[in-house]
């Protein structure tokens, strides 16, 4: 019988993010050569298992959390590919969500609902909070506004002073304020902390978080706003890379980052965050109806005022026309679509409002640089 490759996955199975990653590590091995798989259920942070030491296996997958464990790792000699972005080198070859584009897809969703003061909550604990972090602060500064900065995870600091201080620091917050977190469980703490201050969510403080762990999102209160990763793809790029270094290619010791696939929009940020009531109800408009093919004339309808107020209004509180919303609008619902579904390109330019598939193709390569089936192809892999 020919011989199968026997590979170790040290990864989580606590958490979405995790195990969406096996579902991609699966998806290679159904498309190329299955192998043996080792996998033990531990949760997040985990140390290395016991049963490592005297594996005798080809490859492994690892969610590198700490020095340690990389030495660990590299001291088997084994060839390893890491799925976490904990150290900030890699290693080994790195596969990991791009947290620069996940940043700005966050900046994007809070911008296009009119907010003009953000801040950004993340753990002391984890180095790519830090990174996200710095994008984060870039991204609004460039923008002519300022940050607000909250940091959890400080050492020797008690989980009741923690929430304390993030209580503390919600109430002095410029509002309405955006606030991105690190992850969806700072996200969840965030919300916590907003009721205990009587702040109201999405009014005064609208909260995303990212990873998009469906059922933590909708345990909180309101249901949290999160950026969705492509954790399929990464963990299919991490077996291919894996099968690589098995055959003895030799691999750069580098990043590969991949880019999220949108927005997944819940009651945390469900919200029009401008005092002018006709922008507001031009916008609420528009998303409960761009799937119609409606146009600027319809919104003019619907918010009855002259076309070049209303521009003008759009562009000083939103920074684009209200034609370039429900395109914007329109696209967005197009990336989902095309990641999380198998239908026709013509069908989802039909289902989102197109009335050509040349038009949505054209518009579409204008905004990410691919048509729709290479944007398919490239993250759905």
């Amino acid at each position: 019988m020919p011989h199968r490759r026997k590979v170790a996955l040290l990864i989580e199975t606590s958490n979405t993010y995790a195990r969406e990653l096996l579902h991609g590590i699966r998806a290679w091995l159904r498309e190329q050569k299955p192998w043996n798989i080792r996998l033990s259920e531990q949760g997040r942070g985990a140390g290395l298992p016991g049963w490592l030491a005297g594996w005798r296996g080809d490859g492994i997958i690892a969610r590198v959390t700490s020095r340690r464990m990389a030495s660990a790792l590299r001291d088997t000699g084994l060839p390893v590919v890491d799925v976490a972005a904990a150290l900030p080198e890699p290693v080994f070859p790195r596969v990991a969500t791009d947290s620069r584009a996940a940043t700005r897809l966050a900046l994007d969703h809070l911008m296009e609902r009119g907010f003009r003061h953000f801040a950004y909550c993340g753990d002391e604990r984890f180095w790519w909070s830090g990174l996200r972090e710095q994008y984060f602060e870039q991204q609004v500064r460039a923008t002519g506004r300022t940050c607000g900065l909250f940091r959890l995870g400080k050492p020797r600091v008690t989980a009741d002073g923690e929430q304390h201080e993030l209580v503390a620091w919600l109430r002095e917050l410029p509002k309405p304020v955006g606030i991105l977190t690190c992850y969806d469980v700072c996200g969840q703490q965030v919300l916590e902390a907003c009721s205990e201050a009587e702040l109201a969510v999405p009014e005064q403080v609208a909260v995303i978080g990212v990873h998009n762990d469906e059922l933590l999102c909708d345990l909180c209160e309101p249901p949290l706003t999160s950026v969705i990763p492509n954790a399929r793809r990464a963990g299919y790029e991490a077996a291919s890379l894996l099968a690589r270094l098995m055959e003895g290619e030799r691999v750069p010791v580098e990043a590969r980052l991949i880019e999220p696939v949108g927005v997944a929009q819940r009651q945390s940020t469900d919200v029009v965050a401008v005092n002018d009531p006709k922008v507001s109800a031009a916008v609420r408009f528009i998303r409960a109806n761009v799937d119609s093919g409606i146009d600027v004339s319809d919104v003019l309808r619907a918010v009855p005022m002259s076309r070049t107020l209303l521009e003008r209004r759009f562009k000083s509180l939103l920074g684009h026309t209200p034609h370039e919303h429900i395109l914007r609008t329109r696209l967005a619902r197009v990336r989902a679509m095309l990641v999380e579904t198998d239908l026709p390109v013509a069908l989802i330019a039909e289902r989102t409002g197109f009335e050509h598939t040349e038009y949505l193709s054209v518009a579409f390569r204008r905004e990410t640089g691919l048509t729709p089936s290479a944007y398919r192809q490239r993250h759905r892999r």
